[in-house]
């Protein structure tokens, strides 16, 4: 009788074992060269880098708090600008006087429309009622300062209104509803929606805010913030990698508002407390919009929006 001895069977590299025994071959999985090996072998793909996940992660903790402060941040300008209406009444209006020789009754007229403009704007941005109203409103408003106040002619100044702009756009853009369409069941092309330019053009318009911070001097610290800033404005006006850059712009301007726009160290009867106060609520409003791109994101017109095509 022949003697059938019990072992390991010696097999070729590459061989696999099916139920019914050992099949000689290559293995599928290795056919594929170093990508299918990888795939094959069970190892699991490269993780992304901890900065490029922070913004997803940072909007799964905050997905139901961020829209409501981000609309808070936004609106917080008007409303401390409607407020400073009521207590300074009379020197808004002597200062519309003298600078319009307009008369007491439009001077006053002047104050009364942007007090109560202003605060019925941000009562109906908070409660979400007639939201498009109230951004036309208080576009309105930006509008009716920028000449009233000759803000026209300081550029400084009207970047920052139309960055302030920029985030009401963004606003606007959030309370409109996507995708309708005047047939039932036949979607709207996304890239004729006009909440996707609207993004597109706040997104523009919010960067304008930045321009106004550089500093053109040869110090190290200067060069390297106008770099990184340069650098995260154009990621958010392209809309590329827009999330995690207007996270990053969130971090860094709120930082420099506090440390440069610190109303409150200031004496309430000095001029400059209240310069640093309405600049302070100004910058506020635009990490609003910087939030709101957090929480919406870039919107169909831009490379982030492009890649999944790709």
């Amino acid at each position: 009788m022949t003697e059938v001895r019990e072992g390991p069977m010696a097999l070729p590299s590459g061989s696999v074992i099916s139920g019914t025994g050992a099949q000689v071959g290559p293995r599928p999985d290795l056919q594929g060269g170093a990508g299918s090996a990888r795939l094959g072998s069970g190892v699991p793909p490269a993780a992304p880098h901890p900065c490029v996940s922070a913004a997803p992660q940072f909007l799964r903790v905050t997905k139901q708090y961020l829209p409501h402060v981000a609309r808070l941040c936004l609106i917080s300008t008007f409303l401390e600008d409607g407020i400073r209406m009521w207590f300074q009444w009379s020197e808004q209006r002597d200062y519309i006087d003298s600078t319009w020789s307009c008369g007491y009754l439009l001077a006053s007229s002047f104050v009364l429309l942007n007090l109560l403009g202003q605060l019925t704007g941000c009562i109906l941005v908070l409660s979400r009622n007639f939201v498009q109203y109230a951004c036309f409103g208080l576009f309105g408003i930006i509008a009716l300062q920028t000449v009233a106040y000759s803000i026209l002619w300081d550029l400084k100044f009207l970047m920052r209104n139309l960055a302030l702009g920029g985030g009401l756009l963004l606003l606007l853009a959030e309370s409109r509803s996507e995708g309708k369409s005047m047939f039932a069941g036949v979607p709207t092309m996304r890239e004729s929606s006009p909440r996707q330019y609207m993004q597109l053009g706040g997104r523009v318009l919010l960067v304008l805010m930045f321009m106004t911070l550089l500093h053109f001097d040869a110090s190290f610290f200067s060069i390297l913030q106008n770099i990184v800033g340069t650098a995260l404005m154009i990621l958010v006006a392209i809309g590329f990698k827009t999330k995690l850059a207007a996270l990053t712009l969130v971090v860094w301007l709120f930082a420099i508002n506090v440390y440069f726009n610190a109303f409150w160290t200031i004496p309430v009867y000095k001029p400059m407390h209240d310069f640093l106060k309405y600049d302070f609520f100004q910058t506020m409003s635009v990490i609003g919009g910087l939030l709101l791109v957090v929480a919406l994101g870039p919107g169909g017109v831009s490379m982030d929006e492009k890649k999944k095509e790709w």
